[in-house]
C-alpha cells in the first residue's frame, strides 16, 4: 500500500533536516543521549538473514560526540499490529550492523494511536521493549520567529501539530512559519508553506493569506493533497465523535453510567466499524463493561 500524503509530509521534515530527530528525542521526550552532528540518512532496506524483508521509514546515523548514535523514524498513522513485531527487529538489525546504541522514534500525530504505540512490547526472558513516541500533544510549540528560522522543518510540524487549536496560537505559529521561509530555495519554501497553511485553522489561515504577496499560487502538489486529507479525516473524525456520543447517549438513557476509562476509550475510537457495534450493543448490554469484550 502505497504511504499517504500525511505520512510522506512528516517524513519529507526529517529528511530534510536530520538533526529533527535528535533535537526531538532530546527536547520533547529527555533522552540523555551523547550523539551529535554530522549526522546522514542511511538505508532503509533492513533484510537481514530471515524470511522477512524489513523496511525502515527513515534511518538517520549521527556519527559526531562522544557516542555514535542510529535513530530509526517511523510514522504510524493508525495501529498496525504487525510493528509490534518489526520495530523491535528494526532496532536489533541496526545495532548488529553499526555496533552503537539505537533508538526508534515513532511520529503518531493522532492520540489514540500514540497510546497504543506507546505500550511495551515483551520479548520474553524479562526483557521488554518500549518504543519512544512522539505524539501532537509532545511536539513543540513554536512561535518565535527566530527558532523557527533555526529550525524550520520543526516549524511546520508545529503548524502541523497545533495549527487547527486555539485562533491566536494558530496565527503565532503562522507567522513565526513565514519567518522560517526565509532563506530557504524556493521550491522547498513553498512546500513548507503550503502544508503550513493547510493545516492553520480557517481563521488563522486568512490572517496568514492577508500577510502574502497577492497572486501566490498554492502550487505544491504534496500541500495541496494533504489540505484534502485533513478535510476528509476532520469530518471522518467528526462522524467518529458523533457515533461516540451516540454510545454514551443510549447507555445514559437505559440508566448505565460508563467508568471514566470506559468513557474516554469510547470518546477517543475513530474506529466506525468498531463505534457502529458498540451503539448496538449499548441497546441491550447490562453494564458497560460489556461492550469491550
Amino acid at each position: 500500500m502505497a504511504p499517504s500524503l500525511e505520512h510522506s509530509a512528516l517524513l519529507l521534515l526529517f529528511q530534510n533536516r536530520p538533526a529533527l530527530a535528535l533535537e526531538l528525542l532530546r527536547g520533547a521526550l529527555g533522552v540523555a543521549v551523547d550523539a551529535a552532528e554530522p549526522a546522514q540518512i542511511e538505508s532503509v532496506d533492513l533484510t537481514a538473514a530471515l524470511p522477512a524483508e524489513y523496511r525502515a521509514d527513515l534511518v538517520v546515523r549521527y556519527t559526531g560526540g562522544p557516542s555514535p548514535l542510529v535513530v530509526v523514524v517511523e510514522v504510524q498513522l493508525s495501529k498496525d499490529h504487525e510493528k509490534r513485531y518489526s520495530w523491535p527487529a528494526y532496532v536489533a538489525l541496526l545495532r548488529a550492523r553499526y555496533r552503537c546504541p539505537v533508538w526508534l522514534l515513532v511520529v503518531a500525530p493522532h492520540a489514540a494511536t500514540a497510546r497504543w504505540c506507546a505500550k511495551p512490547i515483551e520479548f520474553g526472558n524479562g526483557a521488554v521493549f518500549t518504543p519512544a513516541v512522539l505524539s501532537a500533544e509532545g511536539i513543540p510549540v513554536v512561535v518565535d520567529a527566530s527558532a523557527a528560522r533555526a529550525a524550520p522543518e520543526l516549524s511546520v510540524l508545529s503548524a502541523m501539530a497545533h495549527g487547527g487549536e486555539n485562533p491566536e496560537q494558530a496565527v503565532a505559529i503562522g507567522l513565526a512559519g513565514l519567518a522560517a521561509l526565509e532563506g530557504l530555495d524556493r521550491d522547498r519554501a513553498v512546500i513548507y508553506f503550503d502544508l503550513m497553511r493547510a493545516a492553520l485553522s480557517q481563521a488563522a489561515r486568512k490572517a496568514i493569506d492577508a500577510m502574502i504577496p497577492q497572486g501566490y499560487q498554492f502550487r505544491s502538489d504534496i500541500a495541496l493533497e494533504n489540505q484534502a486529507l485533513g478535510e476528509a479525516r476532520g469530518r471522518r473524525e467528526g462522524e467518529a465523535r458523533g457515533k461516540a456520543n451516540a454510545v454514551l447517549a443510549v447507555l445514559e438513557a437505559r440508566g448505565i453510567t460508563p467508568r471514566p476509562e470506559e468513557r474516554e476509550r469510547i470518546l477517543s475510537c475513530l474506529e466506525h466499524p468498531r463505534l457502529d457495534r458498540w451503539v448496538r450493543q449499548a441497546v441491550t448490554v447490562s453494564d458497560s463493561s460489556e461492550l469491550f469484550q
